[in-house]
């Protein structure tokens, strides 16, 4: 067999894995690997970020909207921790990602070499997977295992250390797929008769509803979950990582569940005889307070990962096993059945949520700019079929309440951990992962400066990418909070901000500001006319507020809508 470099093996095994880009930033301690990728141009991608974070957030908006395992390469030290906020936001997102950093010589571990640091001591809690690679011979395995690990099962994290003697030692190559780990059951075993016991309860209830979380998209249980509600005609509320599960225009979609979600998804949790979550780990964003969480409820929970199931909702039926092969039994044995009236329950609560928030949000007479009008139009303008990536605070939850989705896999944002900086890296990775789509991200101008670094790699590799700040000079999902529950006592909530406009602009990319109402379509129109990255900063309401709301540990009935102020 051929004898090359350990840096070498890492780059033909990625390659026969599958990767086409990578995103990172070089230093001393990776350096022969990206020597080895010198050579490599023209199979692997190379996307250079402006700091490490970057590179995890990039890849996990890559892995979200491609299906793929997205990979960040980097160095050691402050290079490995830096990737630290990302990798834990994928865990806690189930998004599969490879991290490889750099590290010194075997022979100097524990030594406090310079940019040395524990990344496995430090990584373990937060990765499906961590391993120290100190020999070449252990290359091809290391990184195949990694793969198989971070794309099976309940997808998430691995994070491979690479010392630099195994980068630079040589070793006879060969690669070999792992596909078995004796210790590891990505894909439980169905039980039939929790099956059965599933199909029988939906069959006797009379106010089924369904909550979809983000696993039926990392399942590709997309269509199964449509025929599994069309069959039995069961309503059916998301997540906000499952949101583009089911179309916008689904007549069972009955919206988003959630502190900021739809009302009458919030309300009917709370009415239903038969709950059936799939997916989903009930959040406490979700549940509110547990103590009043849909007691009156029969409990059917679906999932692939048996640490979630009566975590926190005691469960009546548990279906283990993938939602592509879980879904399916289950409809085989359902009945027929139309609902209307039970379906017809759900419209007042979409009247009052219409009449109290959402009209006066897109269809505001006079004033400053709504955030939720802005969304709206940008998403009626891409024919509702973009990628909307967003940050967190008002900026996420205005953008998945507000936005329409056609398609799977159209959503890309932090859920679990809340990273503010997630957006920007994560709209240039889901560019990359679907070039063919238009992708908007939004953001406020908090988060936006976070990352605002990564305006450098949309300039140094020229991509489209619409970017749409919401900017009302405020850490606004903090200062609605302290309006709410501190006496409206604005500590350290208000920003001074740069002018943008100028900020994108020495970037090399188009930007325009938008203040007048009248101005907004033609100034969309424009952004997404034009070829290539544009920031479109639209100066809205300073203290504006997103509702409905659900108080944090309240009940999910406990809905405010601004008229109770």
């Amino acid at each position: 067999m051929e004898k090359i470099s350990g840096s070498e093996a890492l780059l033909r095994t990625l390659i026969a894995e599958g990767v086409d880009t990578i995103f990172g930033y070089p230093g001393g301690a990776v350096i022969p690997v990206y020597d080895c990728l010198y050579d490599y141009k023209d199979k692997l991608k190379h996307v250079l970020v402006r700091h490490e974070q970057g590179a995890t957030h990039a890849a996990q908006g890559y892995a979200r909207v491609s299906g793929k395992v997205g990979v960040a390469l980097v160095t050691s030290g402050p290079g490995a921790t830096n990737t630290l906020t990302g990798i834990a936001d994928a865990m806690m997102d189930s998004t599969p990602l490879v991290v490889i950093s750099g590290q010194v010589a075997s022979s100097l571990l524990g030594t406090d070499a310079f940019q040395e640091i524990d990344v496995i001591g430090i990584t373990q809690p937060i990765t499906k997977w961590a391993f120290q690679i100190r020999k070449p011979e252990d290359i091809a395995w290391a990184v195949s295992r990694a793969f198989y690990i971070a794309s099976t099962g309940r997808p998430g994290p691995v994070v491979l250390d690479f010392t630099k003697d195994a980068q630079v030692g040589e070793v006879e190559y060969e690669y070999k797929k792992v596909d078995y780990i004796r210790s590891y059951q990505p894909e439980p075993d169905i039980v039939p008769e929790r099956i059965r016991l599933a199909a029988e309860l939906i069959n006797k209830a009379e106010k089924p509803f369904c909550l979809v979380g983000q696993g039926v998209i990392l399942g590709n249980a997309e269509r199964e979950l449509l025929a599994f509600l069309t069959k039995n005609d069961i309503p059916a509320g998301s997540t906000t990582l499952g949101l583009s599960a089911m179309p916008s225009d689904f007549p069972l979609n009955k919206g988003m569940l959630g502190m900021h979600g739809n009302v009458g998804p919030n309300r009917k949790t709370n009415e239903c005889d038969v709950l059936i979550a799939i997916g989903m780990r009930f959040d406490d964003r979700v549940t509110g307070d547990l103590k009043t969480y849909a007691k009156q409820a029969k409990v059917i929970h679906l999932d692939i990962d048996n640490s979630e199931i009566g975590k926190n909702v005691p469960v009546d039926v548990k279906v283990l096993g993938n939602a592509k092969y879980t879904i399916p039994q289950i409809t085989a044995l359902l009945e027929e059945r139309k609902r209307p009236e039970w379906n017809a329950e759900f419209e007042p609560d979409a009247k009052e949520e219409y009449e109290k928030v959402i009209n006066k949000e897109l269809h505001p007479s006079s004033g400053y700019l709504k955030m939720g009008e802005v969304i709206r139009k940008v998403s009626e303008a891409t024919g509702n079929d973009a990628v909307l990536v967003t940050d967190v605070g008002q900026n996420q939850m205005m953008g998945v309440r507000y936005f329409k989705y056609s398609r799977t896999r159209s959503v890309v944002t932090s859920g679990g951990l809340g990273t503010m900086g997630f957006g920007l890296p994560a709209a240039i990775g889901a560019k990359f992962g679907a070039p063919d789509r238009t992708v908007c991200f939004f953001t406020g101008d908090g988060g936006l400066q976070m990352t605002l670094q990564e305006l450098g790699t949309i300039m140094q590799e020229r991509l489209n990418v619409k970017i749409i700040l919401l900017d009302n000079n405020f850490l606004g999902m903090v200062r609605q909070w302290q309006e709410l529950f501190y006496d409206k006592r604005y500590s350290f909530t208000e920003l001074e901000n740069p002018d943008f406009v100028a900020v994108a602009k020495a970037y090399g990319i188009v930007a325009r500001e938008v203040r007048e109402r009248e101005d907004l379509d033609g100034a969309i129109q424009e952004m997404l006319a034009c070829d290539g990255a544009y920031l479109l900063v639209a100066d809205v309401e300073p203290q504006g507020m997103v509702y409905p709301m659900t108080p944090a540990g309240s009940t999910v009935t406990n809905i405010l809508m601004g008229d109770d102020k």
